[in-house]
């Protein structure tokens, strides 16, 4: 149980959009001050795990984009990873 809650709290199963505007509301509530220290431990930690979602996601994307290339006839296909 404590993991599905850990997983799900580092984005993982979310989309990129879901998980960013999640750690955008633990900044926002982060930044107002007026939480309990243990809160404010454990959404800190909730939004580091988000934060390296985003990354992951993003990275993984650039990848996919990296992987387009035209061919002779000027269309998109996607590279072979031999091929790079």
């Amino acid at each position: 149980m404590a993991r599905a809650k850990t997983e799900k709290a580092a984005g993982v199963g979310q989309t990129f959009e879901s998980s960013l505007k999640k750690l955008e509301s633990i900044v926002d509530q982060l930044e107002q001050g007026d939480l309990p220290l243990e809160d404010s431990i454990r959404m800190y930690e909730e939004g580091i795990a988000l934060s390296k979602a985003c990354v992951e996601k993003l990275m993984q994307a650039e990848m996919r984009i990296k992987t387009l290339s035209k061919d002779m006839n000027g269309h998109f296909r996607v590279l072979e990873e031999d091929s790079k």
